[in-house]
């Protein structure tokens, strides 16, 4: 556990060093093989004879506790340590010397450090790497408010639970007091080079940031598997570590997202005022690209209800053909038709319809299936980015090429023919009509199949049907067939706006027939409300990162430059002031949603009027005027750019 080299097959199991401490652990522990040793010490997975639990024992290597000074610090540090208790750090149960031992007992997780698990399987998803980062920098936190400083945070580290996914943080053994916290021992760095921070490298006083900056190091090395800065010699890669910047996450890892990757480069600035000054708040950050779990009714629907596919699909056309064949034998020509074009139009229809409907009958509505394909697209996104990167490869752009060019070529030719050329052009433009026809199809089929890799091109088009009019107009129609009362699902994975407009429609959907026909307009005016405040929500993160991105442009090209930097400030003073304006109406679709939602309520109680809520429709309307207002601008600009 922790920075330790594991044993191979032909590492001996029972050495002299595990004999001894052995016979001086008698009747305590019971020693059953060695885990891994390291410049700190030897690890060996033991068994507690007392309480009889798996334990796993570290000791302090006999060559370095004989030196007093060195045993002193170990037994002092590694007693503070044993002090922590958070879910995320692993616990020390025992802090001991026997003889000439020193040791301590610590929990046995049964898993695998970071480092392995990159090595084994690659780098992680980002949702994966960004839960790892944030329950790291939980541990962290606690151990900071508790006075303590890790200084040797890195990926062997960081111990992943086998059945949980948990992440543990070990080795707190070098820990030292956050005031004052020594980066050097003896004149010797304390850490590990590849992941210790510019001010530890130099050997000044350190604090919780120190353990930020190696933190960052770890997200970088879990989301592209490679370290920002290496080299042949510890002193080259301490050097790097105070005075080069490392490459950009999104050249080693371009799937992660720019918010995540954006909290990890922060955590690398070279000045710890430029860092998270706290790990609370990294973790805050972090919190924000963690996946929000989508109910399993609503993936199954992506991934298979919401499409029309499988074998059934390709044996309904011959089917119907044969259907329409026997009723065109007996009813004649007219009958066959309509059967053949019913069975194109109703029958599909009538099956997504009923999709739709038991969708509605476990309690969920139109809205969540966005939510839902938006999480799917993006996870699709992530894992074909691992392996097949997120832009066209070379052959991919070749073969689009060949597509263009041999489908081109096919029109202009069939353009000649058709021109009424001699009957001996012919001859040669039928040819190049005909292989050029060929070529493009043949090209652009596997341009699709590279694309299809890299792409989910099925749920990006299920999810624009579904989304849609069309999906809407089917879940309206499916609602007229749904009696039975939906059940309340769950709302964790929607937006706050999707949540109360969908308790607004469950309470309309309840009222009396006669008062639901005095507020016909109240279902399109909180739709619109829903889709208005989505699209301000996804504006304002496109804002954020871009003021983020710009006012970290403060230190790239053309810095110093007076004429430079004031253009910089007044591009940041502008889209400070349209976030601003998006933050606004945000609000306000949200106030208004909640105001239709609360009078719904008020109106079941018998405490409110039709009148006060047909007042509220119309501040509501007003509310999605401005905000289309706000869309419409934005298209200009952009129109205007382009």
């Amino acid at each position: 556990m922790g920075d330790l080299d594991r044993p191979g097959p032909s590492a001996s199991a029972f050495d002299r060093l595990f004999l001894d401490f052995q016979a001086a652990l008698v009747g305590r522990y019971s020693l059953e093989r060695e885990l891994g040793r390291g410049g700190m010490g030897v690890v060996y997975l033991a068994r507690e004879v007392r309480l009889d639990r798996p334990v796993a024992i570290k000791l302090l290597p006999p060559g370095k506790a004989g030196d007093e000074n060195l045993r002193d610090r170990f037994l002092r540090e590694a007693r503070t340590a044993a002090k922590l208790s958070h879910p995320h750090i692993i616990p020390i149960f025992t802090v001991d010397e026997v003889g000439d031992f020193v040791f301590f007992a610590m929990a046995y997780v049964d898993g695998e450090t970071l480092t392995e698990r990159v090595r084994r399987r690659g780098p992680l998803a980002p949702s994966e790497a960004a839960r790892v980062l944030r329950e790291v920098a939980w541990a962290l936190a606690y151990a900071h408010s508790q006075g303590l400083v890790h200084r040797d945070v890195k990926a062997d580290n960081i111990m992943l639970e086998t059945a949980t996914g948990r992440a543990l943080v070990a080795d707190f053994g070098i820990a030292g007091l956050v005031r004052g916290a020594a980066a050097l021992a003896g004149g010797e760095v304390i850490g590990t080079p590849e992941f210790m921070s510019p001010e530890q490298a130099l050997g000044e006083p350190v604090d919780g940031r120190s353990d930020l900056y190696a933190l960052g190091v770890v997200g970088y090395f879990a989301l592209s598997g490679a370290l920002p800065f290496e080299g042949a010699k510890a002193t080259e890669v301490l050097a790097k570590q105070v005075t080069e910047p490392p490459p950009p996450l999104h050249a080693v890892a371009p799937g992660a997202p720019r918010r995540l990757a954006r909290a990890i480069e922060r955590c690398l600035e070279k000045d710890p005022a430029e860092r998270p000054q706290k790990a609370e708040e990294l973790a805050g950050q972090l919190a924000l690209e963690q996946r929000k779990e989508v109910p399993v009714v609503l993936r199954a629907f992506v991934k298979h209800n919401s499409r029309l596919d499988g074998a059934g699909v390709l044996l309904y056309p011959l089917g119907l053909l044969l259907a329409s064949a026997f009723v065109g034998g007996a009813l004649g020509s007219s009958a066959a038709f309509a059967t053949f074009i019913g069975g194109l139009t109703v029958v599909p229809l009538a099956a997504l319809v009923n999709r739709a409907r038991r969708l509605l009958k476990a309690g969920f509505g139109h809205g969540d299936i966005g939510v839902a394909f938006r999480a799917e697209i993006e996870q699709q996104r992530e894992e074909r980015a691992v392996e097949h990167g997120t832009g066209p490869s070379r052959t991919e752009r070749l073969l689009q090429a060949g597509a263009v060019v041999g489908l081109v070529t096919a029109g202009v030719s069939l353009a000649a023919m058709w021109g009424g050329r001699p009957e001996s052009m012919l001859w040669v433009l039928a040819p190049v009509f005909g292989a050029s026809l060929v070529v493009g199809l043949g090209f652009g089929l596997m341009a699709l199949i590279l694309l299809q890799r890299r792409r989910d091109v099925d749920t990006d088009f299920y999810a624009k049907f579904w989304t849609g009019p069309i999906g809407r107009r089917l879940f309206g129609l499916a609602r007229s067939f749904t009696s039975a009362k939906a059940l309340p699902a769950p709302m964790t994975h929607r937006p706050t706006e999707l949540s109360i407009g969908m308790a607004a429609e469950q309470l309309f959907a309840t009222l009396p027939k006669d008062t639901r026909q005095q507020l016909r307009d109240l279902p399109a005016v909180v739709h619109r409300l829903e889709e208005d405040a989505q699209k301000m929500r996804r504006r304002l993160e496109e804002l954020q990162e871009v003021l983020a991105d710009t006012e970290k442009g403060d230190e790239g090209p053309g810095k110093g430059d007076a004429r430079v930097e004031a253009r910089r400030r007044r591009i940041v003073a502008d889209l400070e002031v349209e976030r601003d304006l998006v933050q606004q109406r945000l609000s306000d679709a949200v106030r208004a949603l909640e105001t239709i939602r609360l009078n719904l309520l008020r109106l079941h109680a018998g405490s409110g009027t039709v009148q006060s809520l047909t007042t509220d429709l119309g501040l509501a309307r007003e509310v999605a005027n401005q905000i289309g207002f706000v869309l419409e601008a934005e298209r200009e600009v952009e129109e205007e750019l382009r």
